[in-house]
């Protein structure tokens, strides 16, 4: 599903609606309160139904006789909802459940990639190679977080692409929200390991049509993505046990 527009009203409701049962607010369980819930909001009883069924169709609510809408268990949520993901990632920024979200999707990410880029290896057109090595190229340019961010996506973008199956190019949408959480911690930090050699051996590979090269390439690039995190979190556990 694609992610819904968050412009105007009805996307704000949304978005607030999404905290507020993530943050626990609205607990797992609860009826909601819909009278008392349009008044603290100041929106019309049509925008905040029209809000909760985009929370339905991700499972996160649901409406029954009788019992009115009530938030569902986190079990039956859509996890891997680009949405979901991204308003898990806002209401629980340097949390322990942030690094655990984080070490979930590295764990996704590397079980998916690594097939990915042995696909890719084998059917990348000329326009896909190109692709990557434009976001390489502004990968390896000096610039703020945000592009280093943007150069990244657009290279796991291209490379899912490269697989001409429709279905990985989809996994884009999971990948991508935990991938830019990622950068944004990674790339605001100092010391972070250069990105271009892990994905120059990545492109190498797939431009030399190379599945066993590809695969190991892109292993050794999501370890290092995992060992930037966890030199963050390590340095960071560190400075507050000598805050103590």
């Amino acid at each position: 599903m694609q992610p819904y527009a968050r412009r105007g009203v009805h996307g704000q409701t949304v978005e607030t609606l999404a905290r507020k049962i993530l943050s626990g607010s609205l607990p797992q369980g609860a009826t909601l309160d819909m009278p008392a819930l349009q008044q603290e909001m100041d929106v019309s009883l049509t925008a905040l139904r029209e809000s909760l069924k985009v929370l339905a169709a991700k499972g996160m609510v649901d409406a029954r006789q009788k019992r009115g809408t009530f938030v569902r268990p986190r079990a039956q949520w859509n996890l891997l909802d680009a949405d979901v993901l991204r308003w898990q990632f806002a209401s629980s920024t340097g949390s322990a459940v942030d690094v655990a979200l984080l070490r979930n999707l590295g764990e996704v990410r590397g079980i998916v990639e690594p097939a990915a880029v042995r696909l890719a290896a084998e059917r990348r057109t000329d326009a896909d190679l190109q692709a990557l090595a434009t976001a390489l190229e502004a990968m390896g340019r000096e610039g703020d977080a945000a592009h280093a961010i943007e150069a990244d996506l657009a290279f796991h973008r291209a490379l899912l692409t490269a697989t001409h199956n429709e279905l990985l190019e989809r996994m884009e949408m999971v990948i991508e929200s935990g991938l830019a959480h990622r950068d944004q911690i990674v790339h605001s930090a100092p010391h972070s390991e250069d990105p271009v050699p892990s994905h120059q051996a990545v492109l190498d590979a797939v431009r030399a049509g190379d599945p066993d090269a590809a695969e190991q390439a892109m292993k050794s690039l999501l370890a290092q993505a995992m060992r930037d995190l966890d030199k963050i979190h390590g340095s960071s556990d560190d400075k507050d046990t000598q805050d103590q």
